[in-house]
């Protein structure tokens, strides 16, 4: 039995740590969910403050109603004490009674639609500022999720590349000792030709002093004053 039990509990231990991998690879998507589930109560609480406010300016027009009516009857019974006629003023004074106790449920009830109405703009404010602060805040937490994304794209590439680019690298290396390789043939042939050639005799006979020479501006003097002398 204690083996099962250990068995189950791992089982439940296994299945939640699934589910908070869910969660976690999901986390954006539920924050992004509840801001919009959020959204949706804010606008069914409006909805339901409008009303309680619209219940408020009808209590409030029927208090000034009944207050005027009471008013109105007081001035009624007065006149009808005046003339002596009591059982009317009395008759009178009941309906006051009861437009008394109008009043004091009317003005009981305005006073509890407005204090409500009070309680309910407060949190519909509230409500409005941490829901710009989350909207705000899934903004940047995208933005964030977009750059590592791009950032472990471009690592896996580069991780994944890299032996392609060391390749790539050594073919580089290989054509350029290629290409060097025949600069180096290419001036050897042009060596080993000049020194097959003419050119490169006479060079060597110049060097020599033999045979004709090229007269320098000295030559050309010491010839001048030789035929002077």
């Amino acid at each position: 039995m204690g083996i099962l039990n250990k068995i189950l509990t791992a089982f439940r231990g296994g299945a939640n740590e699934v589910g908070q991998n869910i969660v976690d690879a999901n986390s954006t998507r539920i924050f992004e969910q509840e801001i919009r589930d959020a959204e949706k109560h804010l606008t069914k609480a409006k909805r339901e403050l409008t009303d309680v406010m619209a219940k408020e300016m009808q209590a409030s027009r029927e208090v000034d109603r009944l207050k005027r009516s009471i008013t109105e009857h007081e001035g009624y019974a007065t006149q009808a004490l005046e003339k002596d006629n009591e059982a009317l003023a009395i008759e009178v004074a009941e309906k006051i009674a009861q437009l008394d106790q109008e009043l004091a449920d009317q003005e009981a009830a305005n006073a509890s639609f407005s204090a409500h109405a009070v309680r309910l703009k407060d949190l519909v404010k509230k409500t409005e500022r941490q829901l710009t602060d989350y909207q705000r805040q899934l903004s940047m937490v995208k933005t964030t999720e977009s750059v590592q994304k791009a950032t472990a794209t471009i690592t896996d590439s580069f991780a994944s590349s890299n032996s392609k680019l060391m390749n790539a690298k050594d073919s580089l290396e290989r054509i350029k000792a290629r290409q060097q390789s025949f600069d180096d043939r290419l001036q050897a042939s042009e060596a080993l030709a000049e020194e097959n050639s003419d050119k490169s005799l006479h060079a060597k006979l110049a060097e020599a002093g033999i045979g004709e020479q090229k007269s320098s501006a000295n030559a050309v003097l010491d010839r001048l004053k030789a035929k002077k002398g």
